[in-house]
This record gives C-alpha cells, structure tokens and sequence, in this order.
C-alpha cells in the first residue's frame, strides 16, 4: 500500500535532478562551448556531485542529444493517431510538424539545442544516428498503415526519408532566427509544409 507513493516521489526526485541537470547543461554549453564546458562543471551548477551526472547521463552528448530525442517518439505516436484513409504525404507531414511544434513550444531551449547539435560534430553525428532511428520507426509504422513490409518495401522508407529531410531543414532555418523574426519564420515554414515531398512519391 505504501510502495506505490514511495516509487511516485522516488520518480518525482529522479525527474527533478534530471531537469536540473539539463538545464544546467544547456546554459553552460550554449554560453561557453561545447567542447570547453566539462562535466564537473555541469554537476557544479546543477549542485550535485560528478557521480551524480553519471547516474542520469552517459556524457555531455547524452544530456543535449536525449533532450531532442523524444521528438522521434512523438512523431510516430502522431503518426499512429492519424487517420486510416489519409495519405501517407499527409499523415507523415502532420507526424513531422507535430515535432516542429513542440520545438516552438520550448522556444528558448530547443533553440539552444538545435544550434548546439548543428555546430558540433560530435553531436550532429549523435543526431543523425537518432534520426536514422527515426526514420526506421516512420517507415515500420507507414508500412503497417498501408499494409506492405517494411523490410521488402522501398516505399515506406524513402517516405520517411524525404519527412525528415524536410524535418532537419526546418530544425536549421528555425535555429538561424532569434525572437519574434524566429517565430514569423518558423510560421512560414510551417506554412510551407503543403505540398508535402512525400506526395511526389504518391500516385
């Protein structure tokens, strides 16, 4: 009877240190690079110990890349909630935006991030690695949409392909903008999701 509350604070404390730790992260790596900010540097703002951050992250990469990785889930739960008799170019279109919107939701921070994983190596190649995750997850849900094999059919994977090619040139015109310029741009991107690429392989 008791256990259950205990786990709930256990998880609360856990999620608490973990935002702390990321907002932590985020301001030291954006305001002074992210090869010059260590790792007890971090902990030091965050008021925990170095061991603390290894029980939360693997590494720097890992705070900032993590922070963008549930945008890949959010697609495909999108996805998954669009109609059955939409078009793929729509639905995979809606998938794709819905993580735009999230990113302007957190405005501020996403920003931060954006343009720390697009100037840094290390972390572009951590990036793309998710995105190609993604785009296996995009393409297995497509495919079990339209009832074709993921694995035998070109069709669901170059539509996942061409979604997130759209998706990563946003990410790169979005992070380019500060302010309100930044949001009238991100507008206009999103205003310009229609047609979508994937319906040239429609039809």
């Amino acid at each position: 009877m008791t256990s259950r509350p205990a786990a709930t604070l256990a998880q609360r404390k856990r999620q608490l240190v973990a935002d702390e730790l990321t907002r932590a992260a985020l301001e030291l790596l954006a305001g002074g690079g992210f090869d010059a900010v260590t790792v007890d540097e971090i902990a030091t703002a965050a008021g925990v110990s170095k061991r603390t951050f290894f029980r939360y992250f693997a590494s720097k990469e890992d705070v900032v890349v993590r922070f963008l990785g549930a945008l890949g889930a959010a697609m495909r739960e999108e996805l998954a909630r669009r109609p059955a008799g939409e078009a793929p170019s729509v639905a995979l279109r809606h998938a794709v935006w819905r993580s735009v919107e999230d990113c302007a939701g957190h405005e501020d921070r996403a920003r931060q991030v954006v343009r720390l994983v697009l100037s840094t190596p290390a972390l572009l190649a951590r990036f793309l690695e998710r995105q190609a995750q993604w785009r296996d997850d995009l393409a297995e849900e497509l495919a079990a949409r339209l009832g074709l094999d993921a694995g035998r059919e070109l069709y669901p994977r170059l539509a996942a392909d061409m979604a997130l090619a759209a998706f990563h040139t946003v990410l790169q015109r979005w992070s380019a903008d500060d302010g309100a310029a930044g949001g009238r741009a991100r507008d206009r991107v999103i205003d310009e999701r229609s047609p979508h690429p994937g319906a040239m392989l429609e039809g």
